[in-house]
C-alpha cells in the first residue's frame, strides 16, 4: 500500500475504480467508505491492521459492522462464542438460511482486505436488495466469525467451529497467550462468558449453503489476469516432524570418512523434498518451516536434527501418499548417511473439496458477467472449510496484487472486490431459486 495514502484507504481504492460495476444496487464507494472506516480500527504504524482475535479492536471492528447492518434492515445477535449474525428475513421463514461472510480480525500487522472484505461483500448483496426491492425466499445471514486468524492463541478458526461444534473443548481451555493470560480470562475480559461459548453450536440442517468471499492470498489469478476465480477445494494441512539421530562429535577431530552428522543428512532431505509433491498431485505442496539443530555448536557436528514438514493438498488421500513419500525419502537418506530417523504426524487436517453443484453455480455466475471461470484451491484455511464439513459451502477468490496477504503492502483493487460482490450476490441468488 502507499504509505503516503494509507490513511484515506477509501481515496486511494476510488482512484482507479471502473463506475461501470455500480450497477444491480451495488455501491463500489459504500464498499470503499466502509473498508476505509474497518482499516482505522488497529491501525499500526506501518499502516496496516492490528486486530487478533478476541481483541478490543476486533469487538470494536464487529460493532460497527453490526450497527451497517441494522441499518440495511437486518436482526442482528450476537451468539454465544462472540459470532456477529445479521439476519434478513426470507419469504418462507421455515427454508433454510443462505449465509455469507468472513472475519474482521486479522494477525499482527496484517492487511485491510484479509477477512473485511468477505463480510462486506456478503453486507453489500443485502444493501443491493434493499435498493432494487428484491426480497429473498430463504432466510439469509451475513455472518461475521470470531478469531479466524488464531493469531492470539496460534490456533485460529475459533468462531466457526464453535458454530458448528466443531471444537475441543480440553484443548480451548488449555490455550495461552503470548501475554500468559488463558482461553477464559480473555474471552471473559471480550465481553464473553466461558459458562456459555460453548454453547455456540446451531442446528446444521437449518442452513441450506455457505459462500465466502476472500482474496486469494496468492499470484494465479494475477497471472491469469482475471479478476475472480472460483475455489475447487481448501487445503488441509499435515504436519510431520521428523527427527534425524546421528552422532555428535569434535568438529577438528574427527575425519570426514568417519562421521554420522545429522545436519548433512537434513541438508540432502530438505533439499529433496521441492520435488516430491508434483509425483503425486499437482496441488500438492511441502514446506520445511521449521529446524532445530542440536547441540547446535559451531565446532560440534550436529548429532540431532529436528525438522518440520507442512504438507498440503486438497485431496486428502494425496496427502497421505505425499506423507508417505517424504517418510520413505528420509528414512533412505538417513540409511545412507548411517544415522535412524523417526516420525510423527504433529497435526492432520482434513481438506474440503467444494461440491460440483456448487462450482457449476459459480460457474455460471461468473459467465453471467463475462467472466472466464478460473478453478483454483486455496492452501490456507478458512471459515468455509470448517461450514463445508457439513453443509454446502463455496468460496470464491478476488485477486490479490502480487500475492501479498498477512503485510500492510496487501491490495485487491476496488474493481475486482466489486466483481466479486457481484458473482455473490448471483450466486446467492441462484441458490435461493433453488
Amino acid at each position: 500500500m502507499d504509505t503516503t495514502a494509507a490513511s484515506r484507504l477509501d481515496e486511494l481504492l476510488l482512484s482507479d475504480y471502473d463506475h461501470t460495476l455500480d450497477h444491480g444496487g451495488i455501491s463500489g464507494k459504500r464498499i470503499a467508505q466502509r473498508l476505509y472506516e474497518l482499516s482505522k480500527i488497529g491501525l499500526t504504524d506501518e499502516n496496516g491492521s492490528y486486530r487478533i482475535g478476541f481483541s478490543a479492536e476486533e469487538k470494536l471492528a464487529k460493532q460497527l459492522v453490526a450497527n451497517w447492518m441494522t441499518e440495511a434492515g437486518l436482526s442482528v445477535k450476537q451468539d454465544e462464542a462472540g459470532n456477529i449474525i445479521g439476519r434478513l428475513a426470507g419469504n418462507d421463514e421455515e427454508l433454510p438460511a443462505i449465509l455469507s461472510g468472513s472475519h474482521v480480525d486479522s494477525v499482527p500487522n496484517g492487511g485491510h482486505f484479509d477477512g473485511p472484505l468477505g463480510v462486506l461483500a456478503a453486507l453489500e448483496v443485502v444493501e443491493a436488495w434493499r435498493e432494487t426491492g428484491f426480497k429473498p425466499t430463504h432466510p439469509y445471514e451475513v455472518i461475521i466469525f470470531s478469531d479466524e486468524e488464531g493469531a492470539r492463541f496460534n490456533g485460529g478458526l475459533t468462531g466457526s467451529r464453535a458454530m458448528t461444534g466443531d471444537i475441543d473443548v480440553e484443548n480451548q481451555l488449555s490455550l495461552v497467550d503470548s501475554e500468559g493470560a488463558n482461553f477464559q480470562t480473555v474471552i471473559e475480559n471480550n465481553g464473553l462468558s466461558l459458562d456459555t461459548f460453548f454453547q455456540a453450536k446451531r442446528d446444521l440442517s437449518k442452513i441450506k449453503a455457505y459462500v465466502e468471499v476472500h482474496i486469494e492470498q496468492g499470484k494465479r489469478l494475477e497471472k491469469e489476469n482475471l479478476p475472480v476465480g472460483i475455489v475447487s477445494g481448501i487445503a488441509g494441512p499435515s504436519w510431520l516432524k521428523i527427527t534425524l539421530s546421528g552422532e555428535a562429535g569434535h568438529a577438528g577431530n574427527t575425519p570426514m570418512d568417519d562421521r554420522k552428522d545429522a545436519l548433512v543428512a537434513a541438508g540432502e532431505l530438505l533439499a529433496a523434498i521441492p520435488a516430491l509433491p508434483k509425483m503425486v498431485s499437482s496441488t500438492a505442496v511441502a514446506t520445511v518451516g521449521k529446524l532445530h539443530v542440536h547441540p547446535n555448536g559451531v565446532n560440534v557436528i550436529p548429532g540431532r536434527v529436528e525438522l518440520f514438514v507442512d504438507i498440503r493438498d486438497i485431496y486428502e488421500d494425496k496427502v497421505d501418499a505425499l506423507v508417505a513419500l517424504t517418510i520413505e525419502k528420509a528414512a533412505a537418506i538417513s540409511e545412507s548417511h548411517g544415522i535412524k530417523t523417526t516420525f510423527e504426524q504433529t497435526l492432520k487436517v482434513s481438506p474440503m473439496l467444494v461440491q460440483d453443484d456448487m462450482k457449476e453455480l459459480l460457474e455460471q455466475s461468473l459467465q453471467k458477467m463475462a467472466i472466464k471461470p478460473y478453478f483454483l484451491p486455496s492452501g490456507a484455511g478458512h471459515d468455509a472449510m470448517v461450514l463445508g464439513r457439513h453443509v454446502p459451502s463455496a468460496m470464491i477468490f478476488a485477486r490479490s496484487r502480487k500475492g501479498i496477504s498477512h503485510n500492510p503492502e496487501e491490495w485487491t483493487t476496488l474493481s475486482d472486490c466489486v466483481q466479486s460482490v457481484h458473482v455473490l450476490k448471483n450466486m446467492i441468488e441462484s441458490l435461493d431459486e433453488n
